[in-house]
């Protein structure tokens, strides 16, 4: 009777533990966090870009004036692009260029009620970048090569435009909202240098143009 019960507390005793091992070996595997926080701003990247424009223009040599201030303000409509590369410590190197319309210009009033018409046709530039990635957000500064189409209209004497050739310099932050588009906040300081409106029929005109430029970008990373 007892080598029975002794059998039986055997059997049970073996049939629990083979039962809680396939119990245990049954249990899943905890999944295995992927981390989706990293993210490059590495690759090719364009956009479209708004701005406004504040240009301070010195008109030389208009006689009988002289020299005088011939400010004027403008709208900035385009686009830009580029190639940036995110190294392993977040720091990133890139290039650029753009291209923007010009929507406005002065007058300056000469001998009354004559006066000339002045502004930019369009512009453009191209860049290096540098700057430091923060996850998704970026902070640069940006220089280069800056070109922009200038005219001049003066009365009795026809329109001229002339090309001017000069250097921006900048920053600027890029955020990406998803893992291709980003917006942007840029300021860029471009000297445009001057040069010179040489009328046949009239006078020689030299005009020197700055520009302060803020512009609001949204942008497609490739």
């Amino acid at each position: 009777m007892k080598t029975t019960v002794f059998a039986a507390a055997a059997f049970i005793l073996a049939a629990t533990s083979a039962i809680a091992a396939d119990a245990v070996s049954d249990v899943p595997a905890a999944p295995v966090a992927l981390d989706n926080s990293s993210f490059s701003w590495s690759g090719f990247n364009a956009g479209i870009q708004v701005g406004y424009g504040w240009n301070k223009n010195d008109i030389l040599s208009i006689a009988p004036v002289g020299t005088v201030n011939a400010n004027f303000d403008d709208g900035l409509i385009g686009g830009f692009a580029g190639y940036n590369y995110q190294f392993s410590n977040n720091w990133i190197a890139g290039v650029e260029g753009d291209f923007e319309g010009n929507l406005g210009g002065g007058k300056l009033t000469v001998l009354a009620p004559d006066f000339y018409e002045y502004g930019f046709d369009w512009q453009g530039s191209v860049r290096g970048k540098v700057g430091y990635a923060v996850d998704r957000a970026l902070v640069y500064g940006t220089a280069g090569w800056a070109i922009g189409r200038g005219y001049l209209t003066v009365p009795g004497a026809g329109t001229q435009k002339e090309n001017f050739y000069g250097f921006t310099v900048g920053a600027g932050v890029d955020y990406a909202f998803t893992d291709m588009i980003f917006g942007r906040v840029e300021y860029r300081y471009t000297n445009f240098g001057d040069q010179n409106f040489d009328y046949d029929a009239g006078p020689l005109l030299n005009s020197d143009i700055d520009q302060h430029g803020v512009r609001l970008g949204l942008g497609v990373k490739f």
